[in-house]
């Protein structure tokens, strides 16, 4: 997957900004982007505490771009654009300025003001750190209304081929409505597509085409006949169980007549319990890598890193992010 998202930089590059300039994982992650010439790191810090921290941590980053938010030379057009976004919400100058020297913040107004196509955050800062900015500055594309999250899971066979899934709320949304699960419906499978997924996708439930009753298998019955009627050319089914969206035989008894069961490779899932706890199922006992969450719905890519990351993660997750931009 990763030769193929690099082969596709390589033709037209990108610039990625990294709100945590001084973070070890993120220089090592920023050295070896360096080494490239297809994406183009930028550094949000002071230049000297980035430097000081590369060399302590043994890391060249040469060449790299480090810009200061408390000494950026376009910093008044930033603020000015900051106020007209934010006027509505009683945003001053004052208040931009200093909002501004927050990393996220300054980041995310660098995306916003095309000085770079793409943000990769979260190494320190929380989920709702990364977001947050992103809402108010790049806000939602045309026509949604959240944002949203999938998981892209990768498993290399041994003969060299690999298993890719898309997951998604993994994130986000904790009890999405059935308008919510439509809207994350056509999102994941879009992303899904840009990872090289052929989708085939499962609204995962307890229920399978109403072998159970309730208001949540009612929720993803009708989210999965929405979906299904906005893309028609994209298998789409559920309510369905897991077993039944991935195990031929148990397809072949459960619902014989899916498009779906037996080969789903797209799950949605019912909320964020079931979504976090079955991307890491995956992830910790069906060794797949798991590459997000990958923020959906914004008008850039914007996306957030675990805490736990290590260097390998920021530089797969800087690859998949600058991916998305169009």
């Amino acid at each position: 997957m990763f030769a193929k998202l690099i082969a596709k930089l390589k033709q037209s590059p990108k610039t990625i900004v990294f709100t945590e300039g001084t973070d070890p994982r993120i220089l090592e992650a920023a050295s070896r982007l360096l080494a490239s010439n297809f994406l183009k790191p930028i550094l949000v810090g002071n230049p000297e505490k980035v430097a000081e921290a590369a060399e302590e941590a043994g890391f060249n980053i040469r060449g790299a771009e480090i810009l200061d938010p408390y000494h950026y030379d376009q910093m008044d057009e930033m603020v000015a654009a900051l106020v007209e976004l934010r006027k509505n919400k009683g945003m001053t100058e004052e208040k931009a300025r200093s909002t501004l020297r927050q990393g996220n913040y300054f980041g995310t107004m660098l995306v916003q003001m095309k000085v770079a196509d793409a943000l990769l955050g979260g190494a320190t800062y929380s989920t709702a750190d990364t977001v947050r900015p992103a809402l108010q500055i790049i806000r939602t594309k045309p026509g949604h209304n959240i944002v949203s999250s999938c998981y892209i899971l990768v498993r290399n066979a041994a003969t060299g081929a690999s298993e890719v899934l898309a997951m998604g709320d993994c994130a986000i949304n904790i009890h999405p409505s059935e308008d919510q699960l439509v809207e994350i419906g056509v999102e994941v499978v879009k992303c899904a597509q840009k990872f090289g997924i052929d989708p085939k996708v499962a609204f995962l439930s307890y229920s399978t085409l109403g072998s159970g009753k309730g208001e949540d298998v009612d929720r993803m019955r009708n989210a999965a006949n929405r979906v299904r009627s906005k893309l028609p050319n994209i298998p789409v089914d559920g309510e369905i169980q897991f077993d039944a969206a991935v195990a031929p035989r148990v397809a072949r008894i459960k619902c014989p007549n899916s498009p779906v069961g037996g080969q789903a490779n797209t799950f949605i899932f019912p909320d964020i319990n079931a979504g976090n706890i079955g991307y890491k199922i995956a992830q910790r006992m069906g060794n797949f890598e798991a590459y997000g969450p990958i923020l959906l719905g914004l008008n850039a890519p914007i996306n957030d890193l675990s805490r736990g990351c290590n260097a390998m993660e920021v530089y797969s997750m800087a690859i998949v992010t600058a991916a998305l931009a169009e």
